[in-house]
């Protein structure tokens, strides 16, 4: 477990504050303990950081998994399971009260902005769970900084059309593309060696390129029957267990993009730096905890999507089929890199249906058939999509898959000259920035 955060002095004073409402049995949680304020100045960082931690902790035990990861202090996790069940309502007053007291805490501008953006995060997290009434658009933007729109099909035909060209041939564009994807499917019992074998050599060029804590290690497990096709759960101690699923048609020319995403330099390498540079030798203690529906989650699903193109860049579908040549089916590399590039528009099809089905109230029948015909899915892994998409907790989600990388491809393709692709992707693993501070940044370089 790591250190807690340290700051500065209490600012004089008795402090008064209760963050956390005050329980009598029976009784349930006193909302009046909320509004009973402190004396500006009287929060330290160290006070109003394990209030947050302690806030995101209390999410997880009203949805198993709203944190995803915590490598904090084991007492104020222990402290959080010895309270009762709380209330969503309760739980958005204690954010929105907490997310007041940030400026009087004495925390850098940068750490101020973090924090805020990830307490208001929780405050519109704790009103849903509560029940209320939110567009997707608007959940979205609150939890994640970025604006959602739909995209005409218009940009989804160009992009069939390209891809169509790139495959030659005739019949179904869909038939085709699947029977290229077919033809490099990964064996379920080779799975594990290929992910072992590429795992080996991204981290070669993660640790040349940025470096890796001398005791960093990941155990890799291989799934069946689970939806989803990889899963890093960071354990702490720069330890990480890698989830990878046999079942699910693993390519060999996606098992790269799939260990970078996951591992190198990706979700298991954001979570070692951080904890190192961050947490152990900055003692920022809100880098021990990862929430989801927080901007935290926008920034590392964008990071992992844009860990290979950082660390091998162009040319990865060569680099990926020499590493892989022995592990299993072989593959076109200049192909499957060219519809990789071109295949880019259709990742916001998933985010279309989503607007379509909770904003626009489209019927789910009408969803279906709209992902099957522009993200050239078929019917099982369509009505997948939008099981996850109606589920009230994960709904916005899906969000963080397209807005992530559309928000920081540019700015990782706008470096300054000079700066290598892996050069800029380091701040991603190095500093706590969000979607806001990006959106700055690209908005200053115009």
């Amino acid at each position: 477990m790591q250190r807690s955060a340290r700051g500065g002095g209490d600012g004089g004073g008795e402090r008064v504050i209760r963050l956390v409402p005050r329980y009598t049995p029976g009784a349930g949680f006193d909302l009046l303990g909320l509004l009973v304020r402190s004396r500006p100045g009287s929060l330290t960082p160290v006070d109003l950081v394990n209030e947050y931690l302690k806030l995101g902790l209390r999410f997880d035990r009203l949805v198993a998994g709203y944190v995803d990861a915590y490598i904090g202090d084991p007492a104020l996790r222990q402290e959080v399971e010895n309270e009762p069940t709380p209330d969503p309502a309760h739980l958005a007053i204690q954010a929105a009260v907490l997310s007041r007291e940030i400026p009087n805490a004495g925390l850098t501008p940068e750490r101020e902005a973090y924090i805020k953006a990830h307490i208001d995060a929780l405050a519109v997290g704790g009103r849903r769970l509560a029940g209320d009434e939110m567009t997707l658009v608007d959940e979205v933007r609150a939890y994640f900084q970025v604006e959602i729109a739909p995209v005409p099909t218009e940009v989804y035909e160009q992009a069939h059309r390209e891809i169509s060209d790139l495959l030659g041939g005739a019949g179904s564009l869909a038939d085709r593309l699947a029977a290229v994807r077919e033809s490099e499917v990964c064996p379920p019992e080779r799975v594990e060696a290929a992910v072992q074998t590429m795992a080996a050599a991204l981290r070669e060029r993660v640790a040349a390129a940025v470096g890796l804590p001398g005791n960093e290690h990941i155990d890799f497990e291989i799934e069946r029957d689970v939806p989803w096709s990889g899963f890093n759960y960071y354990e702490g101690d720069f330890r990480s267990r890698v989830a990878v699923n046999a079942d699910q048609n693993q390519r060999m020319s996606t098992l790269a993009v799939l260990v970078a995403h996951e591992c190198y330099p990706g979700h298991h390498t954001e979570h070692c730096r951080k904890e190192d540079l961050l947490l152990q030798q900055g003692g920022q203690a809100e880098q021990s905890i990862f929430l989801v529906n927080t901007p935290q989650c926008l920034m590392a699903e964008g990071l992992g999507d844009l860990a290979l193109a950082a660390v091998v860049g162009p040319g990865w579908g060569r680099w990926a089929a020499e590493v892989l040549a022995d592990a299993g089916p072989s593959f076109d590399p200049d192909l499957v890199e060219a519809l990789e590039i071109a295949s880019r528009p259709l990742n916001t099809v998933r985010q279309n249906a989503s607007i379509m089905l909770h904003d626009q109230k489209v019927d789910v029948d009408e969803v279906l058939a709209y992902l099957q015909r522009w993200g050239m899915v078929d019917e099982a892994r369509a009505r997948q999509m939008v099981r996850f998409q109606s589920d009230p907790l994960w709904r916005a989600y899906t969000s963080t898959y397209v807005e992530g990388e559309r928000l920081i491809r540019p700015w990782l393709e706008s470096r300054p000259e000079g700066l290598t692709a892996m050069q800029r992707f380091q701040r991603l693993l190095d500093e706590p920035l969000t979607p806001a501070m990006i959106t700055s940044e690209l908005s200053a370089a115009v």
